[in-house]
């Protein structure tokens, strides 16, 4: 049975990645601040963290001792039962020494101090093989997401300045048709100006040709016909005063 089917290989990933997890957690416990609430926290996490693992790594062993008594019948050999049985016993250090560290520190400062010092080396007890195998997995993993998280950022950026062009594009298209209706509206207005220009000439023309009409008629006019003019308004006035106030 290859080890992508082998259900010890699945449930070994498995607690593995909740390892990583408390790893992970452990090491912002030890950065937390004593007596902090997030200290608090994180120890209870912490705890009950390591007592679900260490409940799977015991159901792990029992299917160890299960598959030990007939190795053939499962398809593995002595040297991978002990291979399996190191590994759950590592597995089982590490989180042991995370969780003395955790309730030591609960008590004191130095217990604290002195306690992580311990549990950091006994993580690295674990042989080399497994140190080596676990450091180019988690490396492999890493790195396919770094690679896939810097190639989503990609995507995403090129898609934004998809967008922002689409937008700039708009924005032109749009600049286009207002700068078109300022330039039919300014041929509009100077067709006006220039038929209001027309006009005024026009109106000129007239208005001089009529002065010089009144200019002649009042130089042919003498002043015989102007005083009798001026004497028929009078008598026009006279007349139409006494209609209106006197009647």
């Amino acid at each position: 049975m290859s080890s992508a089917q082998d259900p010890f290989y699945i449930v070994k990933e498995e607690i593995q990645e909740s390892i990583d997890k408390l790893l992970s957690t452990f090491h912002r416990w030890e950065q937390t601040p004593a007596a902090s609430g997030e200290q608090v926290h994180l120890t209870k996490e912490l705890l009950a963290a390591c007592e679900s693992i260490e409940w799977q790594v015991d159901e792990l062993d029992k299917t160890i001792d299960v598959a030990a008594r007939d190795p053939s019948w499962y398809g593995i050999d002595r040297i991978e039962l002990d291979k399996r049985r190191r590994w759950t016993s590592n597995a089982r250090a590490q989180v042991g020494s995370m969780k003395k560290a955790v309730v030591a520190g609960k008590d004191s400062n130095g217990t604290r101090t002195f306690n992580l010092n311990g549990m950091r080396r006994e993580l690295l007890r674990l042989p080399d093989s497994d140190q080596k195998e676990q450091f180019n997995a988690y490396s492999a993993r890493d790195n396919n997401d770094f690679i896939s998280s810097e190639s989503d950022r990609q995507l995403l950026l090129m898609r934004q300045q998809d967008e922002e062009l689409d937008e700039l594009s708009a924005s032109v298209v749009r600049i286009g048709d207002v700068g078109l209706t300022i330039h039919e509206e300014l041929l509009a207005q100077d067709k006006i100006v220039n038929e209001l220009g027309m006009e005024m000439d026009s109106t000129s023309n007239r208005l001089d040709f009529v002065q010089k009409k009144v200019a002649m008629v009042i130089k042919k006019a003498s002043a015989k016909g102007q005083m009798m003019m001026i004497c028929f308004l009078i008598v026009l006035f006279i007349v139409l005063f006494v209609l209106v106030f006197l009647t």
